[in-house]
């Protein structure tokens, strides 16, 4: 440790705060909380056990301090921070940001329910994650169904004419027009939707009941066996969606299981005493991570993001600050919350299969199947290797009619896809549609680098294709002076092997184990080619007549079709139009231009790429 943070230190007050280690220019290295800063922050010295921390406290260079009131308030300003800052020794809460939700916008005067994947600290109210995402889609027709919430997002004042076609259906209220609702109404709606969004089903059917005995005794009996059909829905939903059914709690369940440097977390959504989802989260790559230290950091996270904290916590293990994250609970809540760790019994059971679940996805996650286990052996007679494979780069090329061809690598090493190391090439210089040319370029500029920067060749090459796009690999080696790297082509169709020093091509049984792993990378250099393929393709469809145009460049052709929408749009366009977005002098001139060449014959709509070769 630097000793002007050892001074830093020394100077610590033994009050609750979070701490924060920065590096060089000054970005957060790592966020943390303490009940006493002096103690905790000292025992950063004493770290050597923990690798991740003491690099981290090997590259900070300062370290600044946030003193709180309580701990509970430096929980809260700890996931601020993390969340803001994003340090890269933190434990990160990435995967919620792509999960569905479902919304209630609670400052408008009459709230609609809308799907989302963004949270958002806007007054509303989300619910979910809902696991597939299907399912936060068919909660929002639920509640249309159910309820009549409104979906749209017209400013509702009451003054249309008449409803949309959902009031028809029977799927909204109809506040847009007077007199088909009140505000009291609606108003019950949205508290029953809230019930049924949240999971609180028993709550919501016994108002329920209590509203249709009222509109029975009141004599209104189509009110009646409006509110008995929602009631029936209600528990046909329920019953479809329900796992096991116990006591009527509101509880989240934990389990957790860490192999292979990999972690996933499991959480079981019970409410009403049902389990009726589970949520999962994974980390990659960090063998740092501890249970204690992922739960710690993950639970402020998690309940952070969710506007539903249940009455129960149970964990498989103790969690450092169980206290502070106690209080800071409740405070979200405005009631007591329990954090556990039940020992016996059936929440100890429960727990188990929490722990069970993490286990099946971690598995499922992060198993590499039969081919990559069996294949680099399988490769090795096969191939005439002197060892197994334990690195594998395969290549391929992409084209259409050979304009915009792009080349692609993918890499296989120790019995996994490295996505973080695939690399794509824009092919320069290529007249017509020449694969061996392209494949002679890719093979030239990867090793050229490789060699330059790392000076390890791969344990084997891989090229889609046959004997021509082979030779082409060949020559880029030899011109590069590598020629005892292991290469071969695999052709589709009939899935033949093209070795260097084999004249007729290998065709391996459909069953071997090395066939299907070289069959799995060539699929996936494939399928990653024609991805990075399509992106420049809808890159340069957006290239239109406007710029042929002197002095239209894409700063100006962008603040055309910001304006108008399309090249049409600015075909239709005024002349005095023009001249507002680009001024007088290019606005004539692109209003001529298009004049001249819609008289011409020639039309063009923005968005449909050119078949012609380049």
């Amino acid at each position: 440790m630097r000793p002007e943070l050892e001074l830093k230190i020394g100077l610590l007050p033994d009050k609750s705060g979070i701490y924060i280690f920065r590096d060089e220019e000054g970005k957060p290295l790592y966020v943390g909380k303490a009940k006493s800063l002096k103690k905790r922050v000292a025992s950063y010295r004493r770290r050597a056990d923990d690798l991740r921390l003491a690099t981290m406290v090997a590259e900070a260079v300062d370290l600044e301090t946030v003193v709180t009131g309580s701990e509970a308030e430096a929980l809260l300003l700890e996931n601020n921070w993390i969340k803001k800052h994003k340090p890269r020794y933190n434990v990160l809460l990435r995967d919620d940001k792509t999960y569905p939700y479902v919304k209630l916008t609670m400052r408008d005067g009459y709230p609609r329910v809308a799907f989302t994947r963004r949270i958002f600290n806007d007054g509303a109210d989300y619910y979910g994650p809902f696991l597939p995402g299907g399912l936060a889609r068919r909660a929002i027709k639920l509640t249309q169904k159910l309820f009549g919430l409104r979906v749209c997002t017209i400013d509702i004042d009451g003054s249309l004419p008449r409803p949309c076609l959902y009031y028809d259906m029977k799927r909204c209220l109809g506040p847009c027009v007077d007199g088909l609702t009140t505000r009291q109404a609606y108003d019950r709606a949205v508290e029953d939707a809230q019930l049924f969004l949240s999971g609180r089903t028993e709550q919501l059917r016994r108002n329920l009941r209590r509203e249709m005995k009222a509109a029975s005794d009141a004599l209104e009996f189509e009110q009646a066996a409006r509110v008995r059909d929602t009631l029936a829905e209600i528990d046909s939903v329920t019953q479809k969606r329900s796992l096991s059914s116990l006591r009527g709690e509101d509880v989240d369940i934990y389990g957790l299981h860490l192999a292979g440097g990999n972690a996933s977390v499991t959480i079981l959504v019970m409410r009403g005493g049902r389990v009726l989802d589970r949520r999962e989260l994974f980390w990659e790559g960090r063998p740092d991570l501890t249970p204690e230290r992922l739960l710690s950091e993950l639970l402020p996270q998690v309940y952070e993001r969710t506007t539903f904290i249940p009455k129960e916590i149970h964990l498989p293990l103790p969690v450092e600050g169980k206290a502070a994250l106690v209080e800071w609970l409740a405070e979200r809540k405005e009631e007591r919350v329990y954090v556990r760790l039940p020992a016996r019994g059936p929440k100890a059971h429960r727990l188990k299969v929490a722990r069970r679940n993490a286990e099946l996805a971690h598995r499922r996650r992060f198993r590499t199947d039969r081919r990559q286990e069996r294949g680099p052996e399988a490769l090795v007679e096969a191939l005439g290797l002197t060892e197994a494979p334990r690195r594998i780069e395969a290549i391929d090329i992409s084209n259409l009619q050979g304009s915009e061809m792009v080349g692609s690598l993918v890499v296989w090493e120790g019995g996994r896809i490295l996505k973080k190391d695939y690399r794509s090439f824009n092919l320069r210089n290529m007249a017509g549609q020449d694969d061996f040319a392209a494949i002679h370029q890719v093979v030239s500029r990867r090793y050229a680098r490789v060699l330059g920067e790392v000076g390890s060749m791969p344990d084997l090459i891989l090229v889609d294709g046959g004997r021509g796009q082979l030779n082409a690999a060949l020559e880029a080696l030899a011109e590069l002076g590598v020629e005892e790297t292991p290469i071969a082509a695999l052709a589709k169709r009939q899935e033949e092997l093209y070795l260097p020093a084999t004249p007729e091509p290998l065709k391996l049984p459909r069953t071997d184990a090395g066939l299907q792993l070289l069959q799995l990378l060539r699929d996936e250099a494939h399928r990653f080619a024609v991805g990075r393929h399509r992106r420049r393709r809808s890159k340069g469809a957006l290239v239109s007549r406007l710029d042929a145009l002197p002095g239209i460049g894409s700063h100006r052709r962008k603040a055309l079709l910001r304006r108008f929408g399309s090249l049409e749009g600015v075909t239709e366009a005024t002349l005095q139009e023009l001249q507002d977005v680009v001024g007088p002098i290019l606005g004539h001139r692109v209003y001529t231009h298009l004049r001249a060449t819609e008289e011409g014959g020639a039309g063009e709509k923005v968005g449909e790429a050119s078949t012609d070769a380049d």
